[in-house]
């Protein structure tokens, strides 16, 4: 709360401040610019047409492009021609395969020693969303176990995050084990539908037993499309949607994280990751590169990445070039050109959005209340410092917010502020893609879902009337309400 006010107080001294009925604060915007934002943002009551501008998600910057696997890996389409360059610059690191040290290739050494993956495109296949092993599949790729202990730190042998993956000469930290039970759950028209229930351990274990109070949660690599634009909303504008006490007494209580960014040492409003740690795509590709690579950078500088004290001999295994020079194994301006990859992904243009089943669908989804978490708009700011994304009206479906989600998909694992019960609510956009990009459709933070409709049924705590009142539809309009979100 303090650090809300700070902003609003922030604003109201640069000047140039729009303040909405709800109190938020745009110092962005003129008061008239304010009322033309509030309006094309306020939630529809017309189901029977689409909305103006409804098929280009990321605005101008939306992609137009057949559908296929390479949906998620194009560029804004309002990039400059000099951006366009720094964009496949940093198209190259982000498929770059990292090797271990020694290497007579120096400018590609420092992997590990420990890690997860051996570039940024092995977890995010595709910029697209990752999965649990498939049948059959020995290897964890795109997906890893975060550890913690009570009280935020990792775990004191295994660090932050389990690592299945080492340089030669070193054994990796062990393996993620998942075991599934069927759940059968009966819909209100009499239609069975079979959950898969997991759960974690770990196998093979090579530097000793985990702390008995050790606390695991599984994580799929997220989509990346449209990151960018989902930084450039204004926080005042998310913050306006949060409730922490549910004043209004809907049921809805979402909130903000609050964490340090590395950049500046200061809170900021957490956005990105399962659980919104992150504020930035700097940040979230630094913290990356350092905990699934292990490969430091000038804004994390750990050329061991996640390995702890109690890994002496991962601590002796020599680092990059790089570090050994006196800079980071990725210096600038790989981050740089990473995070720019990053921030200028485009969203593909949305298909059948006058379709009358998908008119339908999405009338469904907003009657069942899933709006109100899934928030359709936003306005990105016009002080963006990159042209595409300026004053964008952008189709995310999030409000970007922390929700509890019920016993059923929580970890019991905090991070920051949230707690084990709290997961931000992800972006919907792209998501009817996501068999076409990336070949499976699993969906929720640890690949439970098989399908929509599972990942709809799997909703509690604050999103529980919502699956409620999918579950006490008909077949058809639940089909629709599919179909809508296959159009996203």
């Amino acid at each position: 709360m303090q650090l809300r006010l700070t902003l609003i107080l922030v604003a109201l001294l640069a000047g140039g401040l729009a303040v909405a009925q709800d109190g938020a604060v745009r110092g962005d915007l003129t008061a008239e610019d304010l009322a033309r934002v509030r309006a094309v943002t306020a939630p529809t009551t017309d189901f029977s047409r689409a909305e103006n501008f409804e098929g280009k998600p990321a605005g101008a910057g939306t992609t137009t492009f057949a559908a296929n696997a390479d949906s998620f890996s194009h560029f804004l389409d309002n990039l400059s021609f000099e951006q366009e360059e720094q964009f496949k610059l940093g198209n190259a690191l982000f498929r770059k395969i990292w090797v271990s040290s020694p290497s007579s290739t120096q400018a590609s050494d420092g992997l590990g020693p420990l890690f997860n993956a051996r570039g940024c495109q092995s977890c995010h296949i595709k910029d697209g969303r990752g999965h649990p092993p498939f049948e059959g599949q020995a290897e964890n790729v795109s997906m890893f176990l975060r550890l913690s202990v009570p009280g935020g730190a990792g775990d004191p042998v295994y660090g932050t995050q389990l690592q299945d993956f080492a340089v030669p000469g070193l054994m990796a930290e062990g393996r993620m084990v998942i075991d599934y039970v069927e759940v059968p759950v009966t819909l209100d028209d009499g239609t069975v539908v079979s959950l898969r229930q997991p759960s974690y351990a770990v196998a093979d274990l090579s530097y000793g037993p985990l702390a008995e109070d050790v606390m695991l949660s599984p994580r799929v690599a997220n989509p990346m499309i449209g990151l960018g634009l989902v930084e450039q909303i204004p926080a005042e504008d998310i913050l306006a949607l949060a409730d922490p006490d549910d004043a209004d007494g809907d049921g809805i209580s979402g909130r903000a994280n609050w964490v340090v960014a590395p950049e500046t040492g200061t809170e900021m409003l957490g956005r990105f990751g399962w659980k919104a740690g992150m504020a930035s795509v700097r940040s979230q590709s630094a913290s990356a590169f350092a905990g699934d690579i292990g490969i430091s950078t000038p804004l994390v500088n750990r050329p061991f990445g996640d390995c702890t004290e109690g890994q002496a001999a991962c601590l002796a295994m020599p680092t990059g070039e790089q570090e050994r020079l006196g800079v980071s194994e990725a210096p600038d301006p790989v981050l740089d050109l990473v995070t720019f990859y990053a921030q200028t992904l485009g969203v593909p243009e949305r298909r059948d959005v006058d379709e009358p089943a998908v008119l339908r669908g999405k009338a469904a989804f907003y009657g069942a209340g899933c709006a109100s978490c899934h928030t359709p708009k936003f306005v990105t700011s016009r002080n963006a410092e990159n042209p595409a994304h300026r004053f964008q009206l952008i189709w995310p479906y999030a409000d970007f917010l922390l929700h509890d989600m019920g016993e059923g998909l929580a970890d019991h694992r905090p991070e920051e502020q949230a707690d084990g019960f709290e997961w931000r609510t992800p972006p919907l956009w792209g998501i009817g893609l996501t068999e076409t990009v990336s070949g499976h459709t699993f969906f929720l933070h640890d690949g439970r879902a098989r399908n929509l409709v599972e990942a709809i049924l799997w909703h509690g705590g604050e999103a529980q009337a919502a699956r409620d009142a999918f579950a006490a539809m008909s077949q058809t309009t639940r089909d629709d309400l599919v179909a809508f979100l296959e159009s996203l």
